[in-house]
């Protein structure tokens, strides 16, 4: 005789084997009636296990997705990729619960073989990451579904409405039609089309108050560069500082030199003019070293300062 609990294992492990089996089929190998094999089926969907089945002449029982997980069988390189992807997760401080980090790590140990959980384990414990060198950390996002329902809608083209705070500390509410998000330098941005705008809008996410996804979708944008806007949309952000630079050279060498989202550039008799807003000068300086043609700076006289300060330095050096 068997006992009800392995008939309730063979009943789940005929329907991982087979696409879908009739509650009939399923009796006939078990040597049970139909009603008993129904009430296999509630027990299992009870204990959270996926059921579904359709009715009729023709119905059948079947595994949803998720209903169950293969044996894991991880190459050296995916096991190192894994765990790595894991831990800069984790380091760059993505908007991902740490417990679930630290589930999803713990997990894949387990079914590692000790050759190959040993090599994990030396990366995670040898390895240093460097998450940039900020005056302060980027802030967190009010929720972190904020990420997931962005994403999730920009995949299957569903509209959106938050609650957004804007650098000047002010409140809108937003009906917006996300087309994907961006990482850049610790921060997450969505790229997308804005109702109350009228045009296409970039947002920091970590500004978003709340939001919800509506049913309602749109139509496919098309290819869109959006980390390309996303550059753009930060380097025209206002600043404190109108900086207006003459480089004495031709315009395919500035653009070799100058990404558009660094700073718009003019032709002019004497080269090309860039011009952009900045509220931090000390990377423009820098930027300008770097420039192997002559630069004149025509505003602002700030940045004259920060070039001289930087000379002084360099020669004092150079003399030691």
């Amino acid at each position: 005789m068997y006992s009800p609990t392995t008939r309730l294992l063979a009943v789940l492990a005929l329907l991982q084997t087979h696409q879908q089996m009739s509650g009939a089929e399923i009796a006939r190998r078990l040597e049970v009636d139909v009603r008993t094999v129904r009430r296999y089926i509630v027990l299992l969907q009870d204990m959270g296990v996926p059921v579904e089945g359709e009715r009729g002449p023709h119905g059948a029982y079947y595994l949803g997705r998720g209903s169950k997980m293969p044996p894991l069988m991880f190459t050296n390189e995916e096991a190192v990729a894994l765990v790595l992807g894991l831990r800069v997760i984790r380091e760059f401080q993505f908007p991902v619960n740490i417990v679930a980090i630290e589930g999803a790590v713990a997990k894949t140990e387990r079914v590692l073989p000790e050759p190959l959980l040993y090599q994990v384990r030396a990366l995670q414990s040898s390895i240093t990451f460097n998450v940039g060198n900020y005056d302060s950390p980027p802030p967190p996002l009010h929720d972190d579904n904020t990420l997931i329902v962005l994403s999730t809608a920009a995949r299957e083209r569903h509209h959106v409405e938050f609650v957004y705070r804007s650098w000047r500390d002010e409140l809108t509410e937003r009906r917006f039609d996300p087309y994907g998000v961006v990482y850049n330098e610790g921060y997450w941005y969505t790229v997308g089309h804005c109702h109350l705008r009228q045009d296409l809008r970039t947002f920091r996410l970590d500004r978003i108050q709340s939001i919800s996804q509506h049913d309602t979708t749109f139509d496919d944008p098309g290819a869109i560069d959006l980390l390309g806007y996303v550059l753009r949309a930060i380097a025209n952000v206002p600043g404190s500082y109108q900086v207006e630079v003459l480089l004495r050279t031709t315009m395919e060498t500035a653009q070799a030199h100058i990404p558009s989202y660094i700073g718009a550039l003019e032709a002019c008799e004497e080269g090309v003019i860039m011009r952009r807003e900045a509220n931090n000068l000390e990377w423009l300086a820098m930027l300008l070293l770097s420039f192997d043609f002559p630069v004149e700076i025509k505003q602002p006289d700030e940045l004259r300062s920060i070039l001289k300060r930087l000379a002084h330095k360099a020669n004092r050096i150079a003399d030691v």
